[in-house]
């Protein structure tokens, strides 16, 4: 099994894709209102700032800045994963969802990136805002309810 080891950087600002185990649904803007709550609820328990937010009916895009101090954005996106995942129910889950204990609804893993300057900061603000409209969400990102750019 590959190990993964994620930087451990107190205060940084970090770029995150967080994807559905089934890349066909529709189930975050389904069921925004969960996933909302369950950030709600992680933010009011381990604190972040919320740079940029867009979510799509498959994935998401984020930027988050940490405390200063505090560097577990795992435990944070963990935990906003596992209380969209009781809300909404299970997915489809594969045997090894079930060894794991696992809901099936989202990948397993997601990506981040510590973003290191200005340049990078404003490129990864700028692909959150035009993501809906990458993906022919909407012809212009301003018209995507799901994002913190509205």
């Amino acid at each position: 099994m590959s190990c993964y080891r994620r930087p451990r950087l107190p205060g940084a600002t970090v770029f995150f894709t967080v994807n559905l185990a089934d890349r066909s649904s529709a189930l975050l803007v389904r069921e925004v209102a969960a996933l909302r709550l369950a950030v709600m609820q992680t933010r009011a328990q381990r604190p972040f700032k919320v740079d940029a937010w867009v979510v799509l009916p498959d994935h998401m895009h984020c930027i988050w800045t940490l405390p200063a101090g505090d560097a577990d954005y795992s435990t944070r996106m963990g935990a906003i994963k596992g209380r969209f995942s009781r809300a909404v129910g299970h997915g489809d889950r594969r045997p090894s969802h079930i060894a794991r204990r696992e809901a099936g609804v989202w990948q397993r893993r997601f990506w981040e990136h510590h973003i290191r300057n200005d340049a990078e900061y404003t490129a990864l603000m700028e692909y959150c805002r035009i993501n809906p409209a990458k993906h022919g969400l909407v012809d212009d990102p301003a018209d995507w309810p799901y994002s913190s750019f509205r």
